[in-house]
């Protein structure tokens, strides 16, 4: 057996890893870490005869200091000093156990391409509250994503992990059956957009309130529109568009077909202007302001 000069057995080691490996892990180019390298002496430490220079768990967890105080703003030089005095030997090991759950790991996770553990980390824990998971783990994460120019790799695609784990977390926490007499919501998607990732915790959290939200798919014209509102006795209905040119017929034949019938619309600031604003149509300027409301309407006269 192998001992260590204090007689303790040695533990498996930690196998080093190549340039290319820590660049995907990163989410950085190759080319960036050889810079880091150079110019401050971010690089790999471990030798090994006829081979490349390869990098230690230490060396990652440099790195990652690195990288997380650059995509927050930080000078590369300082960043660089951070992380060389910063002691990483406490730092947990991103291949063994799991880190906190924080928009910081999220980032992390996607850009390292790792969706297993994005969608750990995005995991909905039981009894978890829908509004506090969005506004505290998944709004900032995609916000942050939002900030930052990457270089991925085929098959890589940071947002969609996030997206990805987001949706698993919502499929898979347990909400009463449709229907039993339940006011319904239906939450539909302004033409020609791509369904967005706020329309499913929406759902998700009037789901766990008591409310039969349903997000309409396709394409669903004016006409279609009225129909639907009907045949489904809804409640009130939530349109999310996210482009400043959102396209909001829906809205307005919605608001002359049934006036009665109470809508919200959420919108950029560049589209304001489009919403029909009346007695009956509302802009939401908030994923906590548009629950509140829609509750407010949806759960009235309702028993809970």
């Amino acid at each position: 057996m192998v001992t260590r000069e204090d007689d303790e057995p040695a533990g498996p080691p930690t196998p080093a890893l190549a340039v290319a490996a820590v660049a995907r892990r990163l989410g950085v180019a190759p080319a960036t870490l050889r810079t880091w390298d150079r110019r401050y002496g971010l690089g790999p430490s471990e030798h090994s005869a006829g081979a490349h220079r390869r990098y230690s768990a230490v060396d990652v967890e440099r790195l990652l200091v690195m990288r997380r105080l650059t995509l927050d703003g930080v000078a590369p030089a300082e960043s660089a000093r951070i992380a060389l005095a910063t002691d990483v030997s406490a730092t947990p090991s991103h291949d063994g156990g799991e880190v906190a759950a924080t928009p910081t790991a999220v980032v992390d996770a996607s850009l390292a391409g790792d969706v297993e553990r994005c969608a750990r980390l995005l995991a909905l824990e039981p009894g978890a509250d829908v509004v506090d998971w969005w506004t505290g783990l998944v709004e900032p994460a995609l916000a942050a994503l939002a900030r930052r120019t990457v270089v991925d790799p085929p098959g890589v695609d940071a947002v969609a992990a996030v997206h990805g784990g987001v949706l698993a977390a919502l499929r898979a926490r347990p909400a009463p059956l449709a229907g039993s007499g339940r006011p319904v919501v239906l939450v539909l998607v302004a033409p020609r957009e791509a369904r967005p990732l706020v329309a499913h915790a929406l759902a998700g959290a009037l789901a766990a309130r008591g409310v039969d939200a349903r997000i309409v798919g396709g394409p669903v014209g004016a006409h279609h529109a009225v129909e639907l509102a009907a045949m489904t006795r809804t409640r009130a209905v939530v349109t999310i568009g996210e482009r400043a040119d959102a396209d909001l017929e829906v809205v307005d034949r919605l608001a002359v077909e049934q006036p009665e019938l109470a809508q919200f619309v959420m919108v950029p600031e560049g589209a304001a202007g489009a919403v029909p604003l009346g007695r009956s149509v509302h802009r939401a300027r908030s994923f906590t302001g548009l629950l509140h409301e829609v509750l407010a309407v949806a759960t009235t006269g309702v028993e809970r």
